[in-house]
């Protein structure tokens, strides 16, 4: 088995005064893992991600990456590097004006000169199929259109694994299927929060959900949520993969 990227311990999450919304969670994220988390809202599913990237610190457990204990912000920095995580709202992740700037900003952090910080943010912008955006206002874009730009600053930090959060929230049904293209192209290891069970049945292969603070694989409304397009309706049947 190849090391795992991300490997929880025993993680404890609790908002002060409520029930824990993590509860002793065990979880590893290994290379060629591409995983959806489905599940009602409030059951912990961003807030697992955000432990993973040290953006909130459980009361108890381990978090490590590439198999070392990270635990100060220098070392969640690093995880950082080599994770990259798509927030749920686009706006809380383009900080720049321009797209170009905005897309450039991650590169340029990571010490890339500016000229091929600039070509790599043009080549990533490229991918997505937002040629001619460049010198664009990221004000002035539409929902989906923001939500391709915060991807491409992800994608512009050439991160090993990726971490979306809802990222088919409010995006109209073209964007949303550019965004399955993308992705299923995409050989990155991902985790993937979605209420959208088709959309993660396209770019997703296993699945979790977090019920009473711990995760369960292959959770049972998976399959009764295939009612949807599935050719075999609801009688039960096996996936192969």
């Amino acid at each position: 088995m190849p090391e795992p990227l991300l490997a929880l311990e025993k993680i404890t999450f609790a908002y002060p005064a409520a029930e824990p919304v993590l509860d002793a969670l065990d979880f590893t994220f290994s290379p060629g893992q591409r995983i959806g988390l489905f599940g009602p809202n409030g059951s912990g599913k961003t807030t697992l991600l955000h432990v993973m990237m040290g953006l909130a610190r459980p009361q108890s457990g381990i978090v490590r990456y590439k198999g070392r204990e990270a635990q100060t912000e220098r070392d969640f920095r690093e995880v950082r590097l080599g994770i990259g995580m798509l927030l749920q709202n686009a706006d809380d992740q383009i900080i720049y004006p321009t797209v170009l700037d905005d897309v450039a900003f991650g590169p340029l952090n990571r010490g890339l000169a500016p000229d091929a910080a600039r070509e790599l943010a043009e080549r990533t912008l490229t991918l997505l199929g937002l040629d001619g955006f460049a010198d664009r206002l990221a004000h002035r874009l539409s929902g989906g259109e923001k939500k391709l730009v915060s991807l491409a600053g992800v994608l512009a930090m050439e991160p090993e694994a990726l971490l979306l959060d809802e990222p088919t929230g409010g995006l109209d049904p073209e964007t949303r299927e550019r965004l399955v293209a993308i992705l299923c192209q995409l050989a990155k290891p991902m985790i993937i929060i979605s209420h959208d069970w088709d959309f993660l049945a396209h770019v997703t292969d296993t699945y979790y959900s977090i019920e009473h603070g711990r995760l369960v694989r292959d959770p049972d409304f998976v399959l009764h949520r295939h009612v949807h397009g599935h050719p075999l309706g609801d009688r039960h049947h096996h996936h192969h993969h």
